[in-house]
């Protein structure tokens, strides 16, 4: 198996635990959504490709460490995964699509790396447990809504390279 098809295991609410095999390379849209049980998920670095939706709504996630083969991060890809703790980002992702951590509401803290040239719009909205955020410097805008309702926001790194803030970016 080389790929995760599209909604595969959607909604599969007696997952708990799952490690993907070296054998895969892409995680289809929507592979895992909904599964709210899901607490832990080991994706190995042959993953080069992560769908949109891909982990939306697996509230049960408290952390994770996305392999250092994938580019992008898509549209709603951890979206409401509210227990969210902790993600890393690594150095390879260049795009952060829009609300891709979109009520992660426990999230506390992210470094987004120097690769990363674009950010989506509310890609962290309501991400309220957000307490501190650096920004790479190969980032030139923060989009409409960003970090919209980030209310315990207290530390952030906006490089140089930044030129334009857009509306609501860190509204609330």
């Amino acid at each position: 198996m080389t790929r995760i098809a599209r909604g595969e295991f959607s909604s599969r609410n007696d997952l708990t635990s799952i490690f993907i095999p070296n054998s895969v390379t892409t995680i289809g849209e929507s592979a895992f959504e909904g599964c709210t049980r899901l607490t832990s998920i080991t994706i190995p670095n042959s993953v080069t490709s992560i769908g949109k939706n891909a982990f939306h709504g697996c509230t049960g996630l408290t952390s994770l460490v996305i392999p250092n083969t994938v580019t992008s991060i898509e549209k709603n890809t951890f979206s409401g995964c509210y227990r969210m703790i902790s993600i890393v980002i690594p150095d390879s992702v260049k795009s952060i699509g829009e609300s891709a951590f979109r009520n992660c509401f426990d999230l506390t803290s992210i470094v987004i790396p120097d690769n990363v040239e674009s950010i989506g719009e509310e890609a962290f909205r309501n991400c309220d447990g957000l307490t501190s955020v650096t920004i790479g410097k190969s980032v030139t805008s923060i989009e409409s809504g960003t970090f919209f309702g980030c209310t315990d926001l207290r530390s952030i790194e906006i490089p140089s390279s930044v030129t334009s803030i857009g509306d609501r970016a860190f509204c609330g």
